[in-house]
């Protein structure tokens, strides 16, 4: 077993590192604003459905961002706000209809989906998202925006933006009308990030899809003059609600709704409602005092919450707009299969099924926030795996770039300590070939796998684990099922008969070397060396191109043979798993 060798916590240059340059950009805003206080960072996630594997970096960023910090030894806290107070929006794909008389109530007010064994929908799809992080260890401190409202905890707030009512709409104002200086070039800028961003299919555009808060109204609608608070009604609990009238002195609050009910609150006493969006997140701002915060592209262009969210802060609350970079989309390479399959699109628990967390990690922590990418859960993410096989090996010898080592350090290990791993990380496509053809049988595979390397045999699939699992779980549920190896049961005897002198030759110069090769090591020498000794050169010799094409073709007939396709998993790999006995049986010519 190789020795992990030890790697800088930070790069050398933040000039390559983009968390370590946000890192000191924040300590530095934060000795600014408030020296020697907890450094907040803050993410927001709104449980109105799974929540995927685009929204992670909303999460991601600030982490990473968060922990280098504490790395330094800075007390810092990550705050992750569950919008589960934000209205119910739509039915999504495979709920039953009837929910759609929920749409307009709280998010925590609505029933969990059908056999659920949460309380409400909101729950519901909180709970795998912090299973997954736990899992990838990203430390936390959560808050419920339905118990801050409900709990009256932004009582002041509140009264305040409704006290400031005028000044907030005239901020608003600057972008509501289209015709207005700059906003053909804002409009024009929006078009460009959106198209940057643009998803390669529908059903990508749904994992670029966010919370629908950037498209909720600014508290305009209505006659009655603008108001930023937005009462659930008492009697449906829904938000289909218009505020009549305020009297700023008693806190009085009048209005109706569209179920037919009207009513007069005190506001100083209602916990019923909350601040509309461009609102309630400066408010939130503030009152948290955050300073790092990333944002997606729907609340990013010019106009929308981000933008107006910094002068409403600083206008209206008096408090500073966090840093925080647009990020931008998140893809997944095999979404069609997944989508039609699920009826939804990938989360962090779905991808935690089919890789490690350390993997995971590593494939936010190397991407600078405003670069897109995509998470495999096809063929690619074999090569994936051989990706970072490939770095910890540059780890190892010390020849790693420093932000590739900055970016292995962060996906492996937090400030609380490392991740857990596989003792043993064979080579994922590996483990995927052997348990495709042993169908998981642990038997079967252990014997595959001590047999890789004689000298250094895998004595337990423990030592494979939890990649082997991964490995296995991937092939189950994303590999379709025609393109899953079969061994043949008998010789396919038509294909025998039929070979030419030559064919035969190069099947029994494999049979004969078999018990001298049988190893990884060994069999690749060998599948790859019959071609040479027919053409009468040595073992080593290097490869020309017709050498290439007498192997392709070598190859090829061995495929047929053996599972009967012209292709299948690497040949070293499926000779071992199909074993000695059984490959002298199918290719007895």
């Amino acid at each position: 077993m190789t020795a992990r060798k030890e790697v800088p916590t930070v790069a050398q240059s933040t000039e390559t590192d983009w968390v370590s340059r946000f890192a000191d950009e924040v300590i530095a805003e934060a000795e600014r604003r408030a020296p020697g206080k907890p450094i907040v960072c803050a993410s927001g996630l709104s449980p109105s459905g799974p929540i995927h594997l685009g929204n992670l970096r909303e999460v991601m960023t600030p982490h990473l961002v968060a922990d280098e910090i504490r790395r330094r030894g800075y007390d810092c806290v990550h705050i992750v706000s569950w919008d589960d107070y934000d209205r119910y929006r739509k039915v999504p794909a495979g709920i039953d209809p009837s929910w759609s008389e929920h749409i307009g109530k709280p998010l925590t007010s609505v029933p969990a989906p059908p056999g659920s064994a949460y309380p409400n929908w909101a729950e519901h799809f909180k709970a795998p998202m912090i299973e997954a992080l736990s899992a990838m260890g990203i430390e936390f401190h959560g808050i419920s925006q339905t118990e801050k409202y409900t709990s009256g905890a932004y009582r002041e707030q509140i009264l305040h933006a409704m006290h400031h009512r005028e000044q907030i709409d005239a901020v608003l104002d600057r972008y509501r009308t289209k015709d207005k200086p700059g906003a053909k070039d804002a409009k024009k800028q929006q078009q460009k990030q959106q198209k940057q961003q643009k998803p390669v299919d529908e059903a990508e555009l749904e994992a670029a899809e966010g919370s629908g808060a950037a498209a909720e109204d600014d508290g305009s609608a209505g006659g009655a003059g603008y108001y930023p608070y937005k009462p659930y009604c008492s009697v449906c609990e829904r938000d289909l609600t218009t505020v009549t009238s305020y009297d700023d002195k008693t806190t009085e609050l009048t209005y109706t709704c569209a179920c037919g009910h009207g009513e007069t609150v005190l506001l100083s006493e209602h916990n019923r409602g909350k601040l509309v969006w461009k609102v309630d997140w400066p408010m939130r701002w503030a009152y948290e005092g955050v300073v790092f915060e990333p944002s997606g592209v729907d609340h990013s262009s010019p106009g929308s919450s981000f933008v107006v969210g910094g002068q409403i802060v600083r206008e209206v609350f008096g408090g500073d707009q966090p840093i925080g970079p647009m990020y931008a989309f998140v893809g997944i390479s095999g979404m069609a299969k997944m989508s039609s399959s699920k009826g939804g699109v990938p989360t962090p628990a779905d991808a935690l099924e089919i890789m490690e967390a350390p993997l995971l990690r590593w494939l936010y922590a190397r991407r600078r926030p405003n670069q897109s990418f995509k998470i495999a859960f096809d063929q690619e993410i074999q090569r994936t795996y051989d990706e970072w096989d490939a770095l910890e090996r540059k780890i190892n010898d010390g020849s790693a770039q420093p932000a590739d080592a900055a970016a292995y350090s962060r996906a492996t290990r937090t400030a609380g300590g490392e991740l857990p791993r596989t003792p043993r990380p064979l080579p994922y496509r590996m483990l995927a070939s052997v348990v495709d053809i042993t169908t998981g049988h642990d038997e079967q595979t252990l014997r595959i796998l001590g047999e890789l390397d004689p000298a250094n045999p895998v004595t337990s699939l423990d030592e494979t684990r939890p990649r082997l699992d991964r490995a296995e779980r991937w092939i189950t549920t994303q590999v379709p099922a025609e393109q899953r190896t079969r061994v043949r049961d008998e010789p396919d005897t038509e294909l025998l008969a039929s070979l030419g002198e030559t064919e035969r030759e190069s099947l029994r110069l494999l049979l004969d070397g078999l018990d001298e090769h049988w190893s990884l090591d060994g069999l690749t020498t060998l599948v790859y060396g019959v071609p040479k000794l027919q053409a009468g050169l040595s073992a080593d010799a290097k490869p020309t191109p017709e050498l290439k094409v007498a192997q392709r073709a070598f190859f090829a007939l061995l495929y047929r043979l053996l599972v009967g396709r012209d292709t299948g998993p690497r040949l070293p790999t499926l000779l071992l798993a199909v074993g000695a006995d059984r490959v002298r049986k199918l290719l007895a010519a």
